[in-house]
């Protein structure tokens, strides 16, 4: 598929609200160039087929773990939690090679891409494959990443992450996370060699420290004071009740109260998860102006818990959504399961719209597409000159969506129709999806189907 000059939208979110009748000009550079409202439809002009939005940054992946989705939902002799399905994800790992991360991330992008997605935090902490790990160059895998996001077509924003223990206070990882590993010298130079591989292809390069269980306060200190990248920061943090009661018995204090006491917390971070918070906490989180990155899906296939949501946007709080493990693909089911998961345990109703009379969809977009290109150390965010041409035209074939109107679309979107909403998707002025399928999907399903009856 390649680049339109020109898009033609009958219906059209902007920065500043729906507006009827406009014309996008795009640069050579993947850029909006032009953008001409209330204009007349131009004969020869690709008029897109339906309401075109922004395509929403996708603040948190695990690429390699779309490949396990599904598997582990077989009950074990125990009570399965986070830490049972952790044991699975380590095997999937102890068997994956170079070609497998990228054959698997690339199907994972083309997917995120169909689900209205038009970039993605890569949260990257598989260094090691395999046979390939005596290899010892932890740049490779990540290089495998950045081939499958140019080949799927979606922006990246890479994150590679910092991984050196199995528990707080510095325990030695278990044989499971080896391929994870890195000294502090290590990884800076980890971060060093990808630069250039960044640069080139356009993608931005920050940083992760896993958890504060995976790296001592002396490490991240140290990390913190060298690294050069400019990029976002990135944390789990307070993901399990468990990871709270191991940082009260190890320190005293909360997760989220600890990185925020101890870490210079602020705009560039991002806590993913953030999930058990005292009110306290949640307040604190909003003030520093990290976005809390929410991966609703994840989440509750973990049964990690419910975010403070409510609590949380009306202390002023930023927040954006990711996919994590990647058992759900999509804006719609991310942004409707948050909802959900609010009005399950308050029992009521409509619990994210910004106040009375107001679209809990158009809420919860306008906040995911802030705090996401915030979180992805993007420029700007949203369909304005200077910004990369990043759309999702959602399909106006659909009744749901063509007997829509302004927000209403939004609503039908992700609480009626869901994925089947979106029909075509650009990134940087690139159709890569059309007429939902994407532009290499029988190759990419082919290889991918191929390494995942290897992998069994």
């Amino acid at each position: 598929m390649t680049a339109s000059e020109t898009l033609f939208c009958e219906h059209i979110l902007l920065p500043q609200g729906w507006s009827s009748d406009v014309l996008l000009t795009f640069g050579a550079d993947g850029g909006i160039a032009a953008l001409d409202t209330s204009v007349e439809a131009i004969p020869q002009t690709v008029k897109a087929s339906g309401p075109v939005v922004p395509a929403l940054p996708n603040l948190h992946s695990h690429a390699f773990q779309r490949a396990m989705a599904g598997l582990a939902e077989l009950a074990g002799s125990t009570e399965d939690s986070f830490w049972t399905w952790r044991d699975s994800m380590y095997k999937l790992v102890a068997r994956m090679s170079l070609d497998d991360i990228e054959v698997v991330a690339t199907k994972l992008y083309s997917e995120l891409l169909k689900g209205g997605f038009g970039h993605v935090v890569e949260f990257h902490y598989f260094h090691q494959a395999g046979a390939d790990r005596r290899r010892g160059n932890a740049a490779d895998t990540s290089r495998r990443i950045l081939s499958a996001a140019r080949g799927a077509g979606i922006g990246l924003t890479h994150l590679p992450v910092f991984y050196a223990h199995a528990g707080f206070g510095g325990t030695e990882p278990g044989e499971g996370q080896r391929p994870f590993i890195h000294t502090v010298d290590g990884f800076l130079g980890l971060l060093d060699a990808l630069r250039p591989d960044c640069d080139a292809m356009g993608a931005t390069l920050g940083l992760a420290i896993h958890s504060l269980r995976a790296a001592t306060p002396d490490e991240m200190r140290a990390i913190l004071a060298a690294e050069k990248t400019g990029g976002p920061i990135h944390i789990h943090v307070a993901e399990q009740e468990r990871e709270v009661e191991d940082c009260l018995a190890w320190s005293g204090r909360r997760p989220v109260d600890f990185l925020l006491d101890e870490m210079p917390v602020d705009a560039r971070w991002c806590a993913i998860h953030a999930t058990h918070m005292t009110p306290e906490e949640t307040a604190r989180l909003a003030r520093s102006g990290a976005v809390a990155g929410l991966c609703p899906a994840t989440e509750a296939n973990l049964g990690d818990g419910i975010f403070p949501a409510t609590d949380y946007l009306a202390q002023g709080g930023v927040f954006g959504i990711g996919t994590d493990s990647h058992v759900a693909t999509s804006v719609a089911e991310e942004l409707r399961l948050l909802e959900y998961g609010q009005r399950l345990r308050d029992r009521r109703r409509n619990r994210l719209a910004s106040g009375p009379g107001a679209s809990v969809g158009r809420t919860m977009f306008d906040a995911a597409l802030k705090g996401g290109a915030q979180a992805a150390g993007l420029s700007g965010h949203g369909i304005r000159i200077g910004a990369r041409a990043d759309l999702v035209v959602l399909d106006g074939n659909n009744p749901f969506i063509g007997a829509a109107s302004a927000d209403q679309i939004l609503d039908r979107w992700l609480f009626a129709v869901g994925d089947a909403a979106v029909r075509d998707v650009m990134v940087g002025g690139q159709w890569v999806v059309r007429e939902g399928r994407h532009r290499d999907e029988e190759a990419i399903d082919r290889r991918f189907r191929d390494v995942l009856q290897r992998l069994g």
